[in-house]
């Protein structure tokens, strides 16, 4: 007896009944045409909202898989770009990097990350290795290179730096309010009854170091106090400088009812020193951070912070490189600092 089961269909047959999509089939499906989505895939289209969604629901639809390789060569790019991060293991960085990963990633465009170590000859060493990756711009995230040389640098490809209030053609800055940050941490003691109140600076040679610490000396002016330089103690932006900042305050005998630390790092190095010595917090010494990392919230007790969005300075630098390679104007604007209250400040001497 014959069987009556119909033969499957061979791989071959099947591959014919469903033909590769291409990006003229992705742009019949949405109606635009085949180069609107070559350069939407580029980053480089301005086109509405509207016209960019009927393309990513055609390309979802027929599972379109662009050629990178192809892309790069039709626009004469490599859909790369070069990041100089500072210390890439650093927790801070780290969440950028990710917004900047995450935004390019929308686009087509993938990263190439490299760390400058706070050192400038290592930074544009770091700049050249990119260039002759043939990146198509380069996004730095603070760093020490001078203004004059990331202006150089963008006459010959697109430049955006963060930690800057700069301007060039080809290049874009974008800038934290590190002093109303460091304001906001410093009024925040001021009005829970502290007068009293150490600063763990962050390295001198930062920029964003010494805007905290200007908004600190504000805030205590404003407040009618005169500024103690033996309430300042260097730190170094990590942990262990943290700590050592509180045990010279104490070795010192330098009297205060609470601490602001120009980073949670330092904070959280500064707890520990304060743990170590039989003090607690907020008991005996309330704490203030500032950048508002993931771990903040689990430290014990929870870390009062100022928020530095990592996450959006990434995003939103990405953002701006692609806008500068599509030809147009970026626009972006870091959200404005805000204090995160937690449990480790209270008012002195509230048990």
């Amino acid at each position: 007896m014959k069987s009556t089961t119909r033969p499957r269909a061979s791989a071959k047959t099947a591959a014919r009944a469903a033909p590769k999509a291409t990006l003229g089939t992705v742009a019949a499906l949405a109606g635009v045409s085949p180069s609107t989505v070559s350069r939407i895939l580029n980053g480089t289209a301005v086109v509405s909202d509207d016209k960019r969604a009927a393309v990513d629901a055609a390309i979802a639809r027929l599972g379109f898989v662009p050629d990178p390789v192809a892309r790069g060569l039709a626009g004469g790019r490599t859909l790369s770009v070069g990041v100089v991060t500072q210390s890439i293991d650093s927790p801070f960085y780290g969440v950028a990097l990710r917004g900047i990963e995450d935004e390019l990633a929308r686009a087509g465009y993938s990263p190439l990350f490299v760390s400058g170590h706070w050192n400038a000859t290592e930074e544009a060493r770091c700049i050249e290795v990119l260039r002759s990756r043939r990146v198509d711009g380069i996004i730095v995230l603070t760093g020490r290179l001078s203004d004059a040389a990331l202006r150089a640098q963008a006459k010959a490809l697109p430049i955006v730096v963060t930690g800057r209030t700069l301007k060039a053609p080809g290049l874009y800055a974008l800038q934290f309010d590190n002093f109303e940050g460091g304001r906001l941490a410093t009024h925040h003691l001021l009005a829970l009854g502290h007068r009293r109140i150490a600063f763990i600076a962050g390295d001198a040679q930062h920029p964003d170091a010494n805007e905290r610490q200007r908004g600190y000396r504000a805030a205590l002016e404003a407040a009618g106090l005169a500024f103690d330089p033996d309430l300042v103690v260097p730190g170094q932006y990590h942990e262990q400088s943290g700590l050592m900042a509180v045990e010279r305050l104490l070795d010192r005998r330098v009297p205060f009812s609470a601490i602001f630390a120009a980073n949670d790092q330092m904070a959280f190095g500064a707890a520990l020193a304060l743990h170590r010595r039989g003090l607690r917090v907020p008991e005996d010494v309330s704490l203030v951070g500032f950048d508002d990392l993931a771990s903040a919230v689990y430290a014990s007790p929870p870390l009062s912070t100022v928020q530095q969005p990592g996450y959006d300075i990434g995003r939103l630098a990405a953002q701006s490189m692609l806008q500068l390679l599509a030809g147009t104007q970026p626009d972006a604007v870091l959200p404005a600092p805000r204090l995160i209250v937690r449990e480790s400040s209270s008012a002195p001497g509230a048990a």
